[in-house]
């Protein structure tokens, strides 16, 4: 039977891929942030190949008191096996690559998908055992409360909010994946208009990846379901919603401006600290978008939620018509600030 061999941008792929599973060995692969009214940078765990690093101290301090186990990179085998694996995955790459043969990369191919499968069954099962697992003679108890993590995603925990997600190492591990699922199919194809689109779509993957894994956008506010970082209350009207976005990804949502503007003056962040701030638009599909891209309408007859009577407009000409429905003051946000 005569050998399939690869295309040359096929293997150039697989080689980058290698690279970026060395590159991962570097740098976080997972963290877990957390935050609450008297952490207002909150704290964050970071997970390596081969350590965790962040703010372990403060975190194994508050564990203390709830009877969570203490975290320590020596208690866990996975960092003294995990650098290796991935060193073994890499060079695999390369060795496909080289030898250019499609039989070795739908190995290599079911061999990855496998390993990521029980990598993130592994890392639910140390969550699991992490807050489940609790000494019964702590000093706080709460009778059937569990503290396990989630394994991706949002997580309310007593009064932290825990966010589980990849971090630059795991976004790389799933460039790999996805790129590597790109060749596999691009291996099965033959037609050049069909190699032509796969090429494109691996392009997109890795540029899309790399993005999210270093972009700190806004997150959608979602009423009935997120509360406001200030007042505590449940957002119920996003249509007056303000989002707070440090330099570290942090993310704080409020459901007026009169609770932006309340903790913004408490100074728990600092300006510098901040990256963006957000306003939803007031129409539309109320949208979250730059405080300096709006225009404001503050008038006592919006009646917001927590009485800061400011909608925000993405259009000058929407705020025309509202003006007219509720008569009132054009403002900016650095006017509204000083206030």
């Amino acid at each position: 039977m005569k050998t399939v061999r690869l295309q040359n941008w096929v293997r150039l792929v697989l080689l980058l891929c290698g690279a970026g599973l060395i590159a991962v060995l570097f740098v976080p692969m997972w963290r877990i942030d957390l935050q609450a009214p008297q952490y207002p940078e909150g704290l964050r765990l970071l997970i390596y190949p081969n350590k965790l690093a962040g703010n372990v101290d403060i975190i194994n301090g508050l564990n203390h008191y709830i009877g969570m186990k203490t975290l320590h990179s020596e208690d866990f085998i996975e960092f003294s096996v995990l650098p290796y694996i991935i060193g073994f995955f890499a060079l695999l790459f390369f060795i496909v690559a080289i030898a250019g043969k499609r039989k070795l990369l739908n190995i290599l191919f079911v061999v990855f998908v496998c390993f990521g499968i029980l990598a993130m069954y592994d890392f639910w099962r140390w969550e699991y055992n992490y807050g489940h697992n609790l000494n019964p003679e702590a000093a706080i108890i709460v009778p059937g409360m569990a503290y396990q993590p989630p394994l991706i995603g949002y997580k309310q925990l007593l009064n932290f909010g825990a966010y589980s997600i990849p971090d630059i190492g795991g976004w790389l591990f799933v460039s790999v994946g996805a790129l590597l699922l790109v060749t596999v199919v691009a291996a099965w194809r033959s037609n050049k208009k069909q190699v032509l689109q796969l090429k494109t779509v691996a392009a997109v993957i890795l540029l899309s990846i790399t993005f999210a894994s270093c972009n700190a956008g806004p997150e959608a506010i979602k009423p009935g379901v997120d509360n406001c970082y200030f007042c505590k209350m449940t957002v119920s009207d996003n249509r007056f919603g303000a989002e707070l976005v440090t330099t570290k990804g942090k993310i704080y949502k409020f459901d007026d401006v009169h609770c932006i503007l309340s903790y913004l003056k408490t100074k728990n962040i600092e300006t510098v600290n901040i990256k963006d701030i957000y306003l939803t638009d007031f129409c539309g599909e109320h949208e979250l978008i730059n405080v300096n891209k709006l225009s404001l309408l503050k008038s006592d007859e919006l009646r917001s939620p927590m009485g800061g009577n400011v909608a925000a407009f993405d259009n000058k000409d929407s705020l025309t018509k509202m003006q007219q429905r509720f008569p009132g003051t054009i403002v900016n946000w650095n006017e509204l600030i000083k206030e």
